[in-house]
């Protein structure tokens, strides 16, 4: 994990490595404004070949909500360490006991978040044990695999990893365009160069391995619809990743709150951040917070 970030933390915000009974993971974390009234504790997961900088422009907006947020880099993500070669590592089944591990370390329950790959991830540890959790909301993240444009898409993606190095593969993400699904940069996030390091943190192995689950994820929303949590499925108003058609469908299935945020993209949280911090904001506002909102989990 390293000692010299990318990417500063927001204000307001310092990072550390998260120490939970499943190792560490490298976060962001933002504590309420003060004079604000603690309303509880947020865990946000990033997507495919993201990282916990994808939410930073929501830190402070939600600080001045009365929410301490919890940005986290997955197991292979960015600055948190794991197996170069080994995809064993990263099974949908390990990567969503991590997620429990982290809430359990904030000291739950918490309000989940989970962006595209990390709303499947999510969706994985809801299904193991809900308990954990005051909410779980989806952002721009289905009910199955991607779209078969995006599949493509990754396809290439893991085609080069196979035989390029990572630096070389990113000098290949430049060439194929901005989408930020198969590594291309989120937009507002840093310079190229925070992104390289960002791209050259990920393990390979963690790449070709969510990647994998991303085009063969099966629909587990009937199963998700069983556990009685509060659900919220927030997205832009167009979508390449899962149409926002099925995004609708897959509210209505959930009983869930649904948000639409006009003007964004599959990455409303950089897109509008302001909107989607109110948002989310308000959905937790409806639930109260959990028993308990202290600063836990310090290093």
């Amino acid at each position: 994990m390293t000692n010299h970030p990318a990417f500063p933390p927001p204000p307001g915000a310092r990072a550390y490595p998260l120490r939970t009974a499943r190792g560490e993971f490298a976060v962001v974390d933002s504590s309420p404004t003060a004079g604000e009234e603690g309303r509880g504790v947020v865990l946000m997961l990033p997507g495919f070949t993201g990282s916990k900088e994808d939410f930073r422009l929501l830190h402070e907006p939600l600080a001045q909500r009365g929410y301490r947020i919890v940005a986290v880099d997955g197991r292979g993500q960015h600055e948190s360490d794991g197996p170069r070669d080994d995809e064993s590592a990263y099974a949908q089944r390990e990567l969503a006991r991590d997620v429990l591990a982290q809430a359990e370390a904030l000291g739950g329950p918490v309000h989940l978040v989970g962006h595209s790959l990390g709303g499947q991830i999510a969706r994985a540890a809801v299904l193991l044990d809900h308990s954990p959790f005051l909410s779980f909301t989806l952002v721009s993240s289905g009910p199955a695999e991607i779209s078969v444009s995006q599949q493509q898409r990754v396809k290439l993606l893991r085609d080069a990893l196979a035989v390029l190095s990572m630096e070389e593969v990113w000098e290949a993400i430049q060439a194929m365009g901005p989408p930020e699904e198969v590594g291309g940069p989120a937009r507002g996030l840093g310079d190229q160069d925070q992104l390289r390091r960002r791209w050259l943190g990920h393990s390979p192995a963690q790449l070709l391995a969510t990647g994998r689950q991303l085009c063969t994820e099966p629909d587990r929303v009937a199963e998700l619809a069983a556990v009685p949590l509060p659900f919220h499925v927030l997205s832009g108003a167009h979508d390449d990743t899962w149409p926002v058609a099925i995004l609708d469908e897959m509210a209505l299935r959930l009983d869930a709150h649904r948000t639409v945020i006009t003007g964004a993209e599959h990455s409303p949280n950089a897109d509008r951040p302001l909107p989607t911090a109110h948002a989310l904001a308000d959905f937790w506002d409806g639930i109260g917070p959990g028993p308990s909102t202290a600063a836990t989990g310090t290093p």
